[in-house]
């Protein structure tokens, strides 16, 4: 269910008053709508179109929410009556295409009013009319002066421009005021003849600057007549329908006065309440006071330990900065000896491969000693044996004969 937020009208949702505002723009309007093709822009939720529908050979009804678009549809149905989802100042619609066209309470919704005006004039067919409607600025403002300027307007018409602003876009502007009046009204019982409206105005004629709302009817073509238009509400007495109005608001006062009542004793439980709070709060304020001594002594300690803390790391630092110079120191001394390390290592690799070299000629010289060794015991082993033969042949008779006669081997001086 669609629910009234102050943007567009819900009948049953709004008072008596406010919905005639809006039902007799659609009745000024009816008499204009005769077996014409309508466009309703803005239709909201449909209850305009559907009473131009009544006269009218065709009317479509256009809003840019769908939400009122689909309540209108399901609500106000008709063979003649059709609603569309557009925005005011983009209708797809074809040129002069209708007779009537109406936007009640749209155009101070709009930052591009002016879209909404040269829609119009291209919608409307040759002869065709357009009825616009708008608040009075000067009197919206006064009437809203406590609650505030109405957040759904954008941009709201004084007389002078309303009037100037239409008649940039159509040749023929016929300006009419819409007011709330008092009237005094005869008619027939309702089994009497039919009623004959006569309406004789009053002496004082209505003035711009004071009327609640601007309504224009606007056409390509010059117009003749504007007559005095007086709507009657369905209401057959109007003071009865005040008075039932004010015994309804009197209940309303007598409810708040009950309420007001029973705000004074919440207010008198409260102020109870309030002073149970208040000595509570003396207390916690005592109990605030002594945690917050406690609380700068402990900052006053705090701020004792950061110096001290201060003091341990500087001297901390001071023994890093030798350790890191003893290590730096260490370093270098490693350095040293791992370099002498390697000098020496050099030189050891030198000296055993040296050494290798001497093992080798000494494995050599061995085996030439081993060798000459076994060829000195093979000459010795010679020797003793040509000993041997020597002493052989000495001990012969036949040499030591022979030596004797002058022959032979003088084997003893050999």
């Amino acid at each position: 269910m669609v629910e009234f937020t102050g943007e567009r009208l819900v009948p049953g949702q709004v008072d008596q008053d406010l919905l005639n505002e809006h039902l007799s723009r659609y009745a000024f309007a009816a008499r204009l709508a005769r077996h014409k093709r309508v466009l309703d822009i803005a239709c909201g939720m449909g209850y305009g179109s559907f009473e131009l529908s009544k006269h009218a050979a065709k009317v479509v009804g256009l809003d840019v929410s769908d939400e009122a678009v689909v309540a209108a549809s399901e609500r106000y149905q008709a063979s003649n009556l059709q609603f569309l989802t557009a925005p005011a100042q983009h209708i797809p619609l074809d040129d002069q295409s209708f007779d009537l066209i109406v936007a009640f309470e749209v155009i101070e919704h709009l930052s591009d009013w002016d879209a909404l005006l040269a829609e119009a004039r291209r919608l409307l067919a040759p002869g065709g009319q357009f009825i616009v409607s708008t608040p009075n600025k000067e009197y919206y403002a006064e009437t809203r002066r406590e609650v505030g300027p109405n957040p759904f307007h954008v941009h709201e018409f004084e007389y002078g421009e309303f009037h100037a602003e239409l008649s940039r876009f159509f040749p023929s502007v016929t300006m009419f005021l819409q007011n709330h009046v008092q009237a005094i009204a005869f008619h027939p019982t309702p089994g009497g003849a039919g009623l004959v409206a006569e309406v004789e105005s009053g002496s004082i004629p209505a003035e711009p600057q004071t009327s609640h709302f601007f309504l224009a009817v606007c056409a390509l073509a010059p117009q003749t007549g504007s007559p005095v238009y007086l709507y009657l509400p369905s209401s057959s007495n109007v003071l009865r329908e005040r008075e039932q109005h004010i015994a309804k608001l009197e209940a309303e006062l007598a409810q708040k006065d009950s309420w007001m009542a029973e705000l004074q004793q919440d207010h008198s439980r409260l102020h109870a309440a309030h002073e149970e709070q208040r000595a509570e709060s003396l207390k916690t304020t005592n109990w605030a006071l002594d945690l917050e001594k406690d609380l700068n002594e402990a900052r006053q300690r705090v701020v004792q330990l950061q110096d001290e803390m201060e003091t341990e790391q500087r001297a901390a630092r001071e023994v890093v900065a030798a350790y890191e110079a003893k290590i730096t120191e260490l370093h270098d001394e490693f350095k040293a000896h791992i370099e002498a390390r390697r000098d020496l290592d050099e030189q050891i690799e030198a000296k055993a491969a040296e050494l290798a070299k001497c093992v080798e000629l000494l494995d050599a010289a061995e085996a030439s000693v081993t060798e000459r060794t076994l060829w000195a015991q093979g000459l010795q082993q010679r020797v003793e044996l040509l000993e041997k033969l020597v002493a052989a042949a000495q001990s012969s008779r036949w040499v030591r004969l022979g030596r004797r006669i002058g022959i032979g081997p003088d084997l003893q001086n050999s």
